[in-house]
């Protein structure tokens, strides 16, 4: 195909995705790129197909957005099973642990709520995580000279050493993780998780007590809102 060619490809798709764009007025060449990915990059040749031949109107009931839910899952359950295969040296037994320790690396010090919800955990849970790496070292806590009521961790030298032994290898899991995706893939990937992210992340600290239901009515409403604006 000529360059000519590609060119007026490329302008037909811009126009496709300023008609079809759902989001704000002004979009960035990153939401242009991801559209482009999403709606004419390679197909796949073959995938794993996780239904059987029983009871079909499961399969009519498996939407785009199910599917995207369903291997979000997967995705995760890949990952653990890599980072375990990295942490069998050393004293970081969790994703957890890890998670928390690689945040504290790049503050001086965070409350003990503000570290969880950071990693999107409940407080019971990470709570607990805090208890082992206070058990074992890592990460130590002392008195807010702010506000009496609040306690902050910090990295310690322990677990900063742990955190450096470590990092070449999650390098080596990331690498994994992203398979055969091409690196234009792997941008639009980030770009879209990011996204997701910013979305939940709202959701998690300010409405995570709204009902299924709720939320779904929410997400809704907001999508309305962007195609109206």
């Amino acid at each position: 195909m000529s360059k000519k060619e590609i060119l007026k490809q490329l302008i037909d798709h811009l126009f496709d995705f300023d008609s079809q764009y759902q989001g704000e007025k002004e979009y960035t060449m990153a939401d242009f790129a991801g559209y482009l990915n999403a709606s004419h990059g390679s197909q796949l040749s073959g995938h794993r197909d996780l239904a059987g031949g029983e009871e079909q109107w499961v399969s009519t009931h498996q939407d785009d957005n199910t599917q995207i839910a369903t291997m979000l899952v997967f995705i995760y359950r890949y990952a653990v099973m890599y980072f375990k295969k990295a942490i069998k040296e050393g004293k970081i037994h969790t994703l957890d642990e890890f998670s928390f320790l690689i945040v504290l690396m790049t503050y001086p010090s965070l409350s003990k709520t503000e570290l969880i919800h950071k990693l999107v955990m409940e407080k019971t849970s990470g709570t607990e995580v805090i208890k082992r790496l206070l058990k074992q070292e890592m990460i130590e806590e002392f008195a807010n000279p702010n506000d009496k009521r609040s306690i902050l961790v910090t990295i310690t030298a322990k677990g900063k050493k742990e955190i450096a032994d470590l990092l070449p290898r999650m390098g080596l899991v990331g690498g994994v993780v992203v398979g055969n995706l091409s690196q234009a893939e792997i941008s639009s990937l980030s770009f879209l998780l990011r996204k997701l992210d910013d979305h939940h992340n709202d959701i998690f600290l300010n409405h995570r007590n709204l009902s299924l239901e709720e939320l779904s009515e929410k997400t809704k409403h907001n999508q309305i809102s962007r195609l109206q604006s």
